[in-house]
């Protein structure tokens, strides 16, 4: 779906009035008899525009810009960057629940939810061709999954429980009469179930026109079933054979996934983190960009002000931690992050990096790409600074995760997980692993996926580690003349430890004008 979807989504989700209004969360569902509601879902245009409408807060600013990206950012990969309270409250889990920066992504993702719901209420009645109704249907089916998904893992657990199950059942119960479920085990469920339905509706990728090219796809489904089932197994060991089942799905759906590679290290994951790569076979699910709109991380993570050139938010930067973790000959390192002196191109002009700005004296270099070329300003980055999209497709799920997923789940079970592990090492030039550790595991998830939604933080959290990790402090490079990228440094404390509690902290509060609103339980011990 080109970046023309989100503009007419813009106009969708003026159009549909009633059924898209701010209170349209699950703490305000109300039955919606008005004659606009009634009479929307009549023809073919109606079922697509409410399927396109679902995608409306995909390039959201405070979904997979920053939103999401805050509590990623709390992990040992990255410091805010820059001096910033809130975000600095939320990376040292010292929050109460009031942070706007983290307050919409829980009621956005039950707006869409709650659109998901319509859809399937509705379209299934509708006179629509087979193949339009099923796709439409699984649309709806997997957004509503998606959005569970990042809701479920972010804000549930089986202290406090899941987040609360809204479907078409119970839609229109009354408001403030949804309950959290005992455990997240329960949205996992739910999530699976959907996003088998969406599987099963679903197209490949691959019959898409370019028109249609964002939308979901049978493969997003699958691999979302993986990953659903890895996180579930925190919980329940048995899910780990689920996962195993479900990359060997997408790898067999007859797309052709696979690793975008040449057989050329030095320059495969340079190029694979471009707009290039946008449709490849590695892009499992993704942020559709553009000059007009999409996810800004790109411009959130670059330095601010862009050396003059560009808005820059100068956001979420690596830490030496991150740096030293890559293994000397890890084409990946260079890629991934710039250090003073390395060369880069920026706005048609060959520099040499440094950062009068960047808290580690690091920046990540993934989303640069776009930045190269003279004069990108409304070709290939947005021409409005405040909007700072490129044309990349920021990706939420690689291939390349997958396979680390296999691996994980593999090497879990008792089994050996070498072969997929070490297709992403071959990538990255490196030599294969030889019974593949949990260790090897965990190294090769933080340097294959480092400032990606792949979510650092909570690969920590399931893992049990997080509390060892953040009690120690993230480290920096602390330059004497940050104007000069050749100037001599000190490594030195840029974060100091912090306080992680795990029996609290694995969830994150949920935004307190939510709990007012609905009646449910805020998480224990915020």
């Amino acid at each position: 779906m080109k970046n023309t979807l989100y503009k007419i989504s813009t106009l969708i989700a003026l159009s549909l009035g009633v059924m898209t209004s701010c209170s349209d969360e699950f703490t305000n569902l109300e039955p919606l008899g008005s004659t606009s509601y009634e009479n929307f879902f009549q023809n073919e245009q109606d079922a697509i525009t409410a399927a396109n409408s679902l995608y409306f807060y995909m390039k959201d600013e405070d979904m997979f810009s920053r939103g999401f990206f805050w509590y990623i950012n709390a992990s040992d990969d990255m410091v805010t960057g820059r001096i910033n309270s809130t975000a600095d409250n939320i990376k040292n889990f010292n929050m109460t629940g009031d942070e706007g920066y983290a307050y919409w992504m829980y009621p956005q993702s039950y707006k869409i939810i709650r659109r998901a719901n319509d859809i399937i209420l509705n379209v299934p009645d509708m006179d629509l061709t087979t193949d339009l109704k099923n796709r439409i249907l699984g649309e709806a089916y997997f957004m509503r999954a998606f959005h569970y998904f990042w809701i479920a893992h972010t804000y549930g657990d089986d202290v406090s429980g899941g987040v609360p199950i809204v479907t078409e059942e119970n839609m229109f119960d009354e408001a403030g009469s949804y309950s959290r479920p005992a455990s997240v085990v329960e949205n996992y469920a739910q999530i699976v179930e959907d996003l088998e339905k969406a599987a099963d509706l679903l197209p490949l990728f691959t019959t898409y026109s370019p028109e249609d090219m964002g939308r979901a796809h049978k493969d997003a489904a699958l691999a979302y079933i993986a990953k659903t089932n890895l996180y579930w197994a925190e919980y329940d060991a048995s899910r780990y054979a689920e996962v195993v089942t479900y990359v060997d799905a997408v790898t067999n759906s007859g797309s052709g996934r696979a690793l975008y590679t040449t057989n050329t290290p030095e320059e495969d994951f340079r190029m694979l983190h471009s707009h290039l790569n946008n449709w490849g076979p590695e892009y499992i699910w993704t942020v559709v960009s553009g000059v007009n709109g999409g996810s800004k991380l790109p411009g959130v993570s670059l330095e601010n002000k862009g050396w003059g050139k560009y808005n820059g938010w100068g956001y979420y930067m690596p830490t030496n931690d991150l740096y030293e973790e890559f293994e000397a000959g890890d084409y990946r390192r260079e890629v991934t992050i710039l250090k003073f002196g390395d060369d880069f191109k920026f706005f048609g002009e060959e520099r040499k990096y440094q950062s009068e700005n960047s808290l580690s004296g690091l920046q990540f270099n993934k989303y640069l790409y776009e930045y190269q070329f003279e004069n990108p300003i409304g070709t290939y980055i947005n021409s409005n600074g405040n909007d700072p999209t490129t044309i990349l497709n920021v990706p939420l799920l690689r291939y390349s995760e997958l396979l680390l997923m296999k691996a994980e789940a593999l090497i879990m079970q008792g089994q050996n997980g070498d072969a997929p592990l070490n297709m992403v090492r071959a990538r990255a030039g490196l030599e294969p692993k030889t019974d593949a550790t949990m260790e090897d595991l965990k190294h090769e998830r933080r340097v294959e996926l480092a400032g990606e939604f792949a979510n650092r933080h909570f690969d920590l959290v399931r893992w049990g580690d997080a509390e060892e990790a953040y009690s120690k402090p993230l480290y920096g490079r602390l330059h004497t003349d940050r104007a000069d990228p050749n100037s001599d440094f000190v490594i030195g404390e840029i974060w100091p430890a912090r306080n992680f509690d795990a029996d609290v902290m694995g969830v994150w509060p949920i935004p307190t004008r939510v709990v007012s609103s609905s009646g449910i339980e805020q998480n224990k011990g915020w």
